[in-house]
């Protein structure tokens, strides 16, 4: 079972240095290059790169969501421990609770990105391109798009945390 549970802890920090390498990726490298005027069809580009990113971060989202729960079970968190309030106030339910809202509060934004805003900011951009609305829609998949990183880098000291706890 020890082999098992190290297979899901290993494969859970995969998907989540997946999701973040991407993210990273393509918020300090492929977005700058394209504000650079470097490629003639940006458009075109972040529809293609994003759908293919897309795949690989929800498929990393379900790897998470499959492991974590598995982890947490092999930690010896149960369903009750969700309806006690003392464990939710304890270090580890605390660190647990937040990480788990900060993933829902993720999926939900990259949820919006992927199939709300980004989508229509690229579909905007390969008519218009120097349009108001594409600029307003590449601001707001943007804005969607840092928010989550932070989101990502918090939810990866939580990861620490939940493991080392609390530094106070």
């Amino acid at each position: 079972m020890r082999l098992l549970y190290l297979t899901s802890v290993w494969l859970h920090i995969l998907a989540a240095t997946i999701w973040m390498g991407g993210l990273c990726f393509l918020v300090l490298v492929v977005v700058p290059w394209l504000r650079s005027g470097a490629a003639t069809d940006a458009g075109t580009f972040l529809r293609e790169t994003g759908e293919r990113f897309r795949s690989v971060g929800w498929i990393c989202f379900a790897v998470s969501l499959v492991t974590g729960t598995f982890n947490l079970w092999m930690r010896g968190v149960r369903a009750s421990h969700f309806a006690d309030p003392a464990w939710w106030t304890s270090p580890f339910g605390s660190a647990t609770g937040l990480k788990l809202g900060l993933f829902a509060l993720v999926v939900v934004i990259s949820w919006v990105h992927d199939f709300g805003v980004g989508p229509r900011a690229v579909e905007v951009m390969e008519h218009d391109p120097k349009s108001p609305e594409a600029a307003h829609l590449r601001r707001q998949a943007s804005m969607l798009g840092r928010l989550n990183g932070v989101l990502g880098l918090a939810l990866l000291a939580l990861g620490v945390v939940i493991v080392r706890g609390w530094p106070w």
